[in-house]
């Protein structure tokens, strides 16, 4: 059974705040009744004694004047009796009469241990004058008053001290149920209270009487769940600005972008991780040190702090600095950096961190160096280019205009490098023009310049001359070091060079006719029979001329229709019936006359206008034979030369197509005649052509078989139909045993690998007897007829039809 005696340990336990008032009311209570019931005791003894006195006074009043006159008559007894008489009042404990001059009756005794009061009056008696007759002293015992006191006391105090316990449990309860009991539940609440559960209230168990009527328990309650939903908000916000925080911070470490944030005095407070993987520095490494610092393996001290010393007067004055810089990563190597510095500000506009962004432009920088390189130099050789090279003969003939000497130009060109390419492949020719480059460079001195001006064309620049002999000697070494042979495609290739000369000042002071007379001399060399070099004379320079002209003529001759297609009949050996033609491109020119196609085709292919040309004779051969197939029961096929340059257009498949489709012709009706020289060019390309046009059904010749590297393998790899016997081994073949067997192993071959045969360039009977007897299978040549014009072929055609 619980002790009823200990309610007060678990009320301190359980409510301290009520045990702690229950305390404060008790003590003030007990105070309060202790001083009010003082105060009341007091009272009440003072009235008490005050009654004792004012009975003593009214002794005086009753008893004063019969003393008196007993006194006067000397009535021992009467006063003794009148004496008595006043001690048996109530509280009189003792009367005592002093009679002049020396006598004392004295009536009672006075208590020991209780308080007395006395009271003096004298006795006097008039007559003619007054008499002092004694003086009375009347003691009163206070002991009733003090019986009075503490049962007072007792009463008072009990009486005051259960109403003040009573009273205090009453406020007790009062508080405890409409404050203390809230409060717990506050204090329940705020120790529940967590981030988790914001969107439960604070609630108490108390009726509200309105929110115009509220109590400070309804103010806490508010101020509480005001305090909840400000939180929330403020939480709400928190982590919205810890996402921004976080996305800016992920911002910053996933940048691509180096990132460095330097404090107010410029000390690297931040780094990301760009940055560490760019320099491969650690954090610990930079953080606290100065931008400096990244620096100083790159430039010198003096250089590093001029850098940082700008960079940081600009940053703050102009709010921005960017530019480039060379740093140095921890393994060593160097790397370029595109850098932007500015301030970050706070609200005052004051910068408090500095802001550096850096992004790795070394692949840019080596782009361009590279342009730079490509702008100056021969991708291919790495020589100088033109550009670089007329800025060094410019600079040549300055030096030789202040010191007076002589400056010497020779204009190099590799002997038949065009029929190496087209027949060894460009692989082979570009490993020819860097043996070239290497040999013409060991020939040089320091001072020399040698340099690429395209294809196979070389300059080379000998400043500061004393004697135009100097050039010739130079001139001398280069044809002698292309005299070894060039190791090419497994193959022991012979290659000399053209070299033409032209000395400053005797030929020319300017550098533009320096180079145009260096080139004229360059092609007399090569029209004198090649691998030799030519001083520059004034009559050279009209075959340049010539040259020039005819270029430029010829870039117009398309436009001005001076070009017309004459056609040379393929016959059947067996009946000699025609099969088709071969369409061969001639050019009459207004200014130059006929110009053969000895000359004016290499040109063309050399400047690239073989490609328009080419694509205009594959239109009109196609459709003049569409309009004569139009008037034939067998159809004729039409056989057009292709040259190396037009077949590696990239549209060439598309230009066969296109002429195809707008004469309506089928792709059998169609010869394209491929020298063999092309086809030993084995790339990607070339069996792309040739598999697509295969596919299209044009037919494909191998023309000039014979007179280049010829390369079976090739001729069997590839769809090839006809193979064309170049004219040089025809003339010879019934005169010269080793022609003869040579066409007639040509024909066996070629039989052997499914090929049709054409004898190209038949102008006697009996060479005509000859493939014949041999099973060649077709013939062309001034034995049928030369070529002709579309309207002398037509009546040729149909006198041949009439026979």
């Amino acid at each position: 059974m619980r002790n009823p005696l200990s309610w007060p340990a678990r009320l301190r336990k359980q409510s301290p705040l009520s045990f702690r008032l229950l305390g404060y009311i008790i003590l003030c209570s007990s105070v309060f009744t202790l001083v009010a019931s003082a105060a009341q005791v007091y009272v009440d003894y003072q009235a008490d004694v005050s009654a004792i006195r004012e009975r003593l006074s009214d002794i005086e009043d009753g008893y004063k004047s019969s003393l008196a006159g007993s006194v006067w008559a000397i009535d021992e007894d009467l006063i003794r009796l009148q004496l008595e008489g006043i001690t048996s009042l109530p509280d009189i404990s003792r009367a005592r009469l002093r009679m002049y001059p020396d006598a004392e009756l004295t009536v009672g005794d006075v208590p020991a241990d209780a308080g007395t009061a006395s009271h003096s009056f004298t006795l006097s008696r008039s007559a003619e004058q007054d008499y002092q007759l004694g003086r009375v002293t009347v003691t009163a015992s206070l002991e009733s008053a003090n019986e009075n006191l503490q049962r007072n006391i007792q009463v008072i105090f009990t009486t005051q001290a259960l109403r003040t316990f009573f009273i205090s449990l009453l406020i007790l309860w009062i508080f405890q149920y409409f404050v203390a009991r809230h409060l717990g539940t506050m204090a329940r609440y705020t120790r529940q209270f967590t981030l988790r559960n914001l969107d439960t209230p604070l609630r108490l168990d108390r009726n509200r009487r309105g929110k115009s009527v509220s109590d400070e328990l309804d103010q806490v309650t508010d101020a509480i769940n005001s305090m909840r939903e400000r939180l929330r908000s403020d939480l709400e916000r928190q982590q919205q600005d810890a996402r921004e925080i976080r996305k800016l911070s992920l911002a910053l470490e996933q940048s691509p972008s180096s990132v460095i944030i330097c404090d107010r005095d410029w000390r690297i407070e931040y780094v990301n991780n760009k940055f560490l993987q760019l320099t491969g520095l650690s954090r610990d490494d930079v953080l606290g040190q100065y931008p400096a610092y990244l620096t100083q393996d790159t430039l010198s001290g003096d250089q590093n702090q001029e850098l940082w010393k700008n960079v940081r007067l600009q940053a703050q004055r102009a709010g921005v600095w960017q530019g480039e810089m060379q740093r140095t990563r921890e393994n060593g190597e160097r790397f370029w950096e595109q850098v932007v510095v500015t301030p970050i500000k706070d609200e005052r506009d004051i910068p408090s961190h500095y802001l550096i962004l850096g992004e790795d432009i070394s692949i840019r920088k080596r782009y361009e160096q590279q342009l730079l390189r490509q702008a100056n130099y021969d991708t291919l050789t790495g020589l100088p280019n033109r550009m670089l090279a007329l800025d060094r003969l410019k600079l040549a003939l300055a030096q030789s205009r202040r010191d007076g000497s002589m400056v010497g130009v020779m204009f190099l060109d590799l002997d038949n490098f065009k029929h190496i390419n087209d027949t060894l492949g460009h692989e082979a020719g570009d490993n020819l023009l860097i043996e070239g480059a290497r040999r013409i460079s060991a020939c040089l001195r320091g001072t020399s310049t040698v340099a690429r001006l395209g294809g196979d064309e070389f300059l080379v620049i000998l400043p500061s001359l004393s004697s135009p002999a100097a050039v010739e000697q130079v001139a001398e070494r280069i044809l002698q070091t292309f005299v070894p042979p060039f190791h090419l495609a497994d193959q022991e290739v012979f290659v000399s060079t053209s070299i033409g000369i032209a000395l400053y000042p005797g030929d020319s002071d300017d550098s533009t006719n320096l180079l145009q007379n260096a080139d004229a001399a360059m092609y007399e060399a090569k029209h004198r029979g090649k691998s030799a070099y030519q001083r520059f004379q004034p009559e050279m320079k009209e075959v340049s001329q010539e040259r020039l002209q005819m270029e430029s003529l010829l870039r117009r001759a398309l436009e001005m229709q001076e070009f017309e297609l004459h056609f040379q009949p393929i016959i059947r050996m067996d009946d000699r019936q025609l099969v088709g033609a071969e369409a061969l491109l001639r050019w009459e020119s207004p200014t130059l006359g006929e110009v053969s196609p000895d000359r004016f085709i290499p040109l063309a292919e050399e400047t690239g206008l073989i490609i328009s040309i080419g694509r205009w004779v594959l239109q009109q051969a196609c459709q003049a034979v569409s309009r004569w197939n139009q008037e034939r029961e067998e159809p004729l096929c039409m056989a057009i030369n292709v040259s190396p340059r037009q077949f590696r257009d990239p549209h060439f498949v598309e230009t066969i197509r296109a002429a195809l489709d707008e004469s309506g012709l089928g792709g059998e009706s169609l010869e394209l005649e491929i020298t063999e020289r092309l086809i030993l060019d084995n790339n990607i390309d070339t069996d792309r052509v040739l598999a697509e046009l295969d596919a299209m059904n044009v037919r494909l010749s191998v023309d000039d078989f014979g007179t280049g590297y010829s390369a079976l393998g090739y001729i069997k790899k590839y769809p090839f139909d006809t193979l064309k016997i170049d004219k040089s081994f025809i003339h010879d073949m019934t005169t010269k045993a080793d022609d003869s067997a040579l066409v007639r192993a040509i024909i066996q071959m070629a039989h052997s690998l499914s090929l049709q045969v054409i004898a190209e360039g038949v102008e006697a009977p009996e060479e005509f007897e000859f493939l014949k007897k041999e099973n060649c299978d077709y013939a062309q040549g001034f034995l049928f007829t030369p070529p002709l014009r579309e309207d002398s072929f037509i009546t040729w055609l149909n006198g041949t039809m009439d026979r």
